[in-house]
């Protein structure tokens, strides 16, 4: 853990080289930007002087304008200039009339503008259109539109009362003339920063979760002695108090289990020389009445043993047939003469909107109870179970036994055929010791519920209590996952 660097370090770097790298690919992107906006106005400015050279024949320092054979020239008065010699093949040709399109023509205003290029043709619309003040300017944004692209075309021009001739400008506006261009690397640059600093704070984010996941699914599915995760310092602190707790805690239950287990079997020897000494005891009204305090002062020392055994969660999770298991405990009931039914389970019912499966909105059958399999711990379901049929039994006389699910949950039903005791009070009695009114009459200790309790916790669920129809509802909430 020493080694690991604190959250807000971790931080601090990816702040501090996110800023870097933003100010460096910044830097080149401006650069690329202010050296084709020279690249772009030069071939402009190329362009508009080699126009204005059109009508002497000559050359500027970076135009060469020659005239073409006559064969090419007759090719190209009947536009085939995709078979002119010296251009690329395949060829696109783009043709440009070049006006004046402020009402006084020049003798050149009428020049006729075939490009010729081995990769495109050019969108002139706007040149074409006239919205430029003169055929010279209008040459000037043709090669303007040239250099922005990398085709390094052939151009050909025919003024009024002139032969076609050829304009090589390759060295202004072709592709070797072409600044290098930096933004689609700088584009990337950004979006690999951008994806890697994503990545980091993800994988951070996802530590703590993932630790949190840990913890919250640790009642259901049990967890290790202690936890090891990786990401920053903050978090690996955490998970050393959180192991100290566990430790700390786990050192309580044991020491708590010792002491009770240590008080039953120390109990064990007096209280069976007390039943002894009570069979010698004439009168058969004091010796009853002993003889049940005795059994008292074991049943309470067992019932806290067992709920603390409970709390220790020292069972195992394993997959097992809640449907099975239930059948089989309601069946050693049945086998000792107990009123307590297993009742056909139905699927439960869950709203449906309409999609394009189901054309009509409505309730539908979820889950299938015939094979109901899940993660749990057997022991402690099977006694969680038989608390509440042992309860539904001693408040309500019958207990009826049912179960539910869906791809969640599993859900437990226990009903009884009614009693003196409601929803509200049965709420009551899953604090410790707490007990119903009828205390005179049933045996217990106020630790069956408790205990049911745990296991749900234990389980990702809780317990809850309904008034049905002849008696008390009591559901018991399993995840099943």
């Amino acid at each position: 853990m020493g080694t690991k660097l604190h959250l807000r370090t971790i931080a601090t770097i990816w702040v501090v080289a996110a800023l870097v790298i933003g100010i460096l690919c910044g830097a080149y992107w401006l650069q690329s930007n202010r050296k084709w906006s020279d690249h772009l106005t030069h071939a402009y400015s190329a362009g508009v002087e080699a126009y204005y050279t059109l009508e002497s024949g000559g050359n500027t320092a970076d135009v060469q304008t020659t005239l073409i054979s006559n064969i090419d020239k007759d090719l190209a008065s009947a536009g085939r200039f995709e078979q002119i010699s010296g251009v690329s093949r395949p060829a696109y040709v783009t043709l440009l009339s070049l006006r004046n399109a402020i009402g006084n023509p020049t003798s050149i205003s009428g020049t006729k503008i075939a490009v010729v290029s081995g990769r495109m043709q050019y969108r002139v619309a706007e040149i074409a259109s006239g919205t430029y003040s003169s055929p010279a300017l209008q040459f000037g944004e043709l090669t303007r539109l040239l250099a922005t692209y990398c085709s390094d075309p052939v151009i050909f021009a025919k003024s009024t009362g002139r032969d076609w001739v050829r304009i090589d400008g390759t060295a202004v506006w072709g592709c070797d003339a072409a600044p290098s261009d930096y933004r689609i690397g700088v584009s990337i640059v950004l979006l690999l920063t951008l994806a890697i600093l994503i990545t980091q704070i993800g994988n951070t984010t996802e530590a703590f979760e993932r630790f949190s996941r840990q913890l919250l699914a640790r009642k259901h599915v049990g967890g290790p002695d202690s936890y090891e995760t990786t990401g920053p310092r903050e978090l690996s602190e955490i998970v050393s108090t959180v192991n100290s707790y566990l430790e700390e805690e786990r050192d309580q239950l044991n020491k708590r289990a010792i002491i009770l287990s240590g008080v039953s079997h120390d109990l064990g020897t007096p209280a069976t020389r007390l039943r002894l000494r009570a069979t010698l005891i004439e009168d058969p009204t004091i010796r009853e009445k002993l003889e049940a305090d005795i059994d008292q002062m074991t049943g309470i020392i067992e019932s806290v043993l067992t709920y603390t055994r409970s709390e220790l969660n020292s069972e195992e999770p394993q997959k097992l047939s809640l449907t099975s298991l239930i059948e089989a405990l309601v069946a050693d009931y049945q086998d000792t003469d107990h009123p307590v039914s297993l009742e056909a389970s139905t699927p439960l019912q869950t709203k449906a909107d309409r999609s394009i499966f189901a054309p009509r909105s409505g309730n539908v059958a979820v889950g299938d109870t015939s094979k109901l399999l899940m993660y749990g711990r057997p022991i402690a379901l099977r006694r969680a179970i038989s608390n509440l049929i042992d309860n539904a039994l001693k408040y309500g006389r019958r207990a009826s036994v049912s179960v539910q699910s869906d791809s969640n949950w599993a859900i437990v039903t226990v009903e009884d055929e009614g009693g003196e005791s409601s929803a509200a009070e049965m709420e009551q009695l899953l604090n410790p010791f707490a007990r119903g009114d009828n205390t005179q009459t049933i045996s217990g200790f106020g630790l069956g519920l408790t205990i049911v309790a745990t296991v749900a916790r234990q389980h990702g669920g809780r317990i809850d209590f309904e008034d049905g129809r002849a008696g008390v509802v009591a559901k018991l909430w399993l995840q099943r996952s």
